[in-house]
């Protein structure tokens, strides 16, 4: 039986909400009607350098305004609360080492920019960028690491793995794990 369908809003409080943001939350908020489903309002102000208060509650304002209604948020609560995603830390670290503890991730002091040098070195710019499986460190690397703050940490696909899923516009789709994606990051420094 699939589960009951779930949409969100997650915008980011780094300045007001632009057009292309409007858009993109209306076609949310209209899936979600459609399928009879839960509207989710998320806060992504995880950067606190960047993220300013004011412009989450001018985005909810902004939001509103165009008519737009959600059933879950940091304004009404819900079963998923907090919605503000910085107010959420400590459930961040405690998945964050339950991960290494089972050595599904990884510290990594690779950049993006690194992983894109490398990537177009070897299979040309047109190559979608996979993270080189010889920069992996052996299994269970980070386990005794007691905190993920300072590095980037990084999912260990399992390779050859296919995992499939059918999308609601695009049919069944199929990838594979260290041919189509490969490993990625989970927590950033």
């Amino acid at each position: 039986m699939p589960l009951p369908y779930r949409g969100r809003l997650a915008p980011t409080p780094t300045g007001l909400l632009h057009l292309g943001h409007a858009a993109t939350f209306a076609h949310a908020a209209m899936r979600a009607r459609h399928h009879g489903g839960t509207l989710v309002l998320r806060i992504e102000d995880l950067d606190p350098t960047r993220c300013r208060p004011e412009y989450a509650y001018a985005a909810m304002e902004d939001l509103r305004w165009l008519g737009l209604a959600w059933q879950e948020g940091p304004d009404i609560g819900g079963p998923f609360g907090p919605y503000f995603q910085s107010l959420r830390r400590q459930h961040f670290l405690d998945i964050w080492a339950r991960l290494r503890n089972g050595a599904f991730i990884y510290p990594c002091q690779h950049s993006r920019r690194d992983v894109a040098l490398a990537t177009s070195a070897s299979h040309g710019d047109d190559h979608e960028t996979l993270f080189p499986p010889e920069w992996r460190p052996p299994a269970g690397t980070g386990r005794n690491v007691p905190s993920p703050h300072g590095t980037n940490w990084r999912f260990r696909v399992p390779d050859g793995e296919s995992i499939a899923f059918t999308d609601g516009r695009l049919g069944t789709q199929v990838f594979t794990a260290g041919k189509d994606f490969g490993d990625f990051v989970v927590w950033r420094r």
